[in-house]
């Protein structure tokens, strides 16, 4: 069955068409497995201290109901409303611009006192104004400090009084477990500050980002999220913030509406992003320029390779760091029980004194590091053990 996957911002074009113009591979670390490729990314540490973009300290103590959920977080989600100026062809062909204001609705939620809030990239991307409202029906301009479309993210800021703000607590998603119970608050299909609730369904999932990079270690959740909801946050038991929701699947249903299979970012990807955003407007991935395949006990025993464990690498992207450092592709694919596997190129078996037996672990070794900083790599190369230097670069706009 073919799943079909849906971003949870809501967009309206609204009737401002004014004739004449007056309105006027292999990413963060991408490394492929298979016909896949996953993105990581780097957690950093929280900006300590005093700094007005620290985030809130999660609240101890034992699990809350619903309610009280709702009671503490709610009046620190906000909706959020970009709009944006597309042109649009002349019906009438006269050959005069014409332009139409496009609005998106998602929903957002303030992260520290001094006014960052935290949404997805999709629901702000291309926006020539941004509002926000809170529960208190005020309505704020926000600038767009920066965003990422590798991982969906972006942070606004808003002037308000540090008083008047009620930042939502990060939790740490790396704890998260199966079965855990979880509430999304957002505005849904335009119903402002809706509590919904559910359980952790999965985790480790991976989604496409808008630039199609793939976001890795994602929360799978039953809490019933919709259009609107994207850039809310997912929370946990104890008011923490776990993941920011993003997409849905409706698989071949015919609908776009939520049928349990909701996707939310994990916010210690969220924690890593924004703190970048706020410091520099943008994030650098690093970018090695592979795709690679896991060894299996029995692939390895098939094709007699000398490492029972380690990365067939499939493809080596032209002008990449690792296609500098002389690192070899596949140079043609066997086929095993359906499953094509490349071969005659490089074993990756270590990374950085690390044994790979997962596409994984290397990628989450890249992800710690930033364009210019270096790996290496112990491969083999037919019964040939060679250490390579890979000079890491910049990731490109999308996949190539």
């Amino acid at each position: 069955m073919r799943s079909r996957v849906h971003l949870l911002s809501i967009a309206a074009l609204l009737a401002a068409s004014v004739l004449g113009g007056v309105a006027t591979l292999l990413g963060v670390t991408a490394l492929g497995i298979g016909g896949r490729t996953t993105t990581v990314r780097q957690i950093e540490p929280a900006l300590g201290g005093n700094s007005p973009t620290s985030f809130e300290r999660a609240r101890p103590g034992r699990a809350l109901t619903i309610n009280q959920i709702f009671r503490r977080d709610a009046p620190g989600v906000v909706q959020v409303t970009s709009t944006q100026v597309i042109r649009t062809s002349d019906p009438f062909n006269f050959g005069l611009p014409q332009t139409e204001q496009q609005k998106a609705l998602g929903s957002g939620f303030v992260m520290d006192k001094a006014g960052h809030i935290v949404t997805n990239y999709h629901v702000v991307a291309g926006a020539r104004s941004v509002e926000v409202s809170f529960s208190n029906s005020d309505n704020m301009k926000a600038r767009i400090v920066g965003s990422d479309p590798s991982t969906d993210l972006a942070v606004l800021q808003i002037d308000a009084r540090s008083r008047a703000l009620t930042p939502l607590p990060f939790g740490n998603s790396d704890r998260v477990s199966v079965g855990d119970s979880v509430v999304a608050i957002g505005n849904p299909l335009g119903y402002d500050r809706s509590v919904t609730a559910g359980i952790v369904s999965a985790v480790q999932r991976a989604i496409s980002a808008p630039n199609q990079y793939p976001i890795d270690h994602v929360i799978q959740t039953d809490a019933p999220i919709n259009h609107g909801n994207s850039g809310g946050p997912l929370i946990n038991s104890r008011g923490q913030v776990v993941g920011v929701t993003a997409q849905i699947a409706t698989g071949d249903t015919g609908s776009d509406g939520n049928i349990g299979i909701g996707f939310a970012i994990p916010v210690n990807t969220v924690r890593s992003v924004v703190a970048q955003l706020i410091k520099k407007g943008k994030v650098e991935h690093a970018f090695i320029g592979i795709t690679a395949k896991p060894v299996t006990a029995e692939i390895a025993r098939l094709f007699r390779l000398p490492s029972k464990s380690g990365l067939l690498v499939a493809t080596v992207q032209p002008g990449s760091g690792a296609a500098a450092a002389g690192l070899r592709a596949g140079t043609d694919t066997a086929v095993v029980s359906g499953e094509s596997w490349p071969i005659g190129g490089d074993l990756i078996v270590s990374a950085d004194g690390v044994s790979l037996s997962s596409v994984d672990q290397l990628r989450d070794l890249i992800a710690a590091k930033q364009p210019g900083d270096s790996i290496s790599l112990v491969v083999y190369r037919g019964t040939q053990k060679l250490t390579l230097e890979v000079k890491l670069g910049r990731q490109p706009s999308s996949p190539g």
